[in-house]
């Protein structure tokens, strides 16, 4: 006997409440994980997968049917920064949402059974920034620029087939239409 096909996230939403997870550095602070650098969360994508795999599957336990992956704060020139090339930050952004599939297979070798979705976050301009200018926008870029700086990235997460893209705290209306546009 086959199971029937899990709804859709966009009907499940349109049936009724669906339950996002927590959030993903307290869950890996809470781990014990040193989130003090500006890649933040997106660090562990490089250097400890196992641990936001194992974050994800401990909101599925919890009750989440979300899983929001840890690249709000994954891009091209914050890994950059870091000394890892373009080719690799993309690497590690599909694998974020690779991550959270891994946590749906294991939730489900757990029995847990109705459904469960994977958000790819995409966070802001000012998330790279690491200032905390992620809550104000204004960054002096144009909507053009904004664009520029966040398709490649929507590019790569969304090619990793996520059930839904994030767009978290999205400070202003030109960040907004530059990533609607993207």
């Amino acid at each position: 006997m086959t199971s029937a096909p899990s709804p859709s996230l966009a009907d499940a939403l349109a049936a009724g409440t669906v339950v996002l997870d927590g959030g993903m550095s307290n869950q890996l602070a809470s781990a014990g994980h040193d989130l003090s650098d500006e890649l933040w969360s997106a660090r562990l994508l490089a250097d400890r997968p196992d641990a936001v795999s194992d974050a994800h599957l401990a909101y599925f336990r919890a009750g989440a049917d979300v899983a929001i992956t840890a690249s709000y704060q994954a891009t091209f020139e914050g890994f950059g920064k870091r000394g890892i090339p373009h080719q690799e930050a993309a690497r590690l952004l599909a694998l974020s949402v690779g991550l959270g599939r891994d946590a749906v297979r294991r939730a489900r070798a757990e029995g847990i059974v109705r459904p469960l979705w994977v958000a790819a976050s995409v966070g802001p301009y000012g998330a790279m920034l690491a200032d905390g200018s992620e809550y104000r926008g204004r960054y002096g870029l144009s909507v053009d620029e904004l664009e520029r700086f966040h398709r490649p990235r929507l590019e790569v997460l969304a090619g990793a087939a996520p059930d839904v893209l994030a767009l978290e705290t999205v400070p202003d209306a030109d960040e907004a239409a530059a990533l609607l546009r993207a």
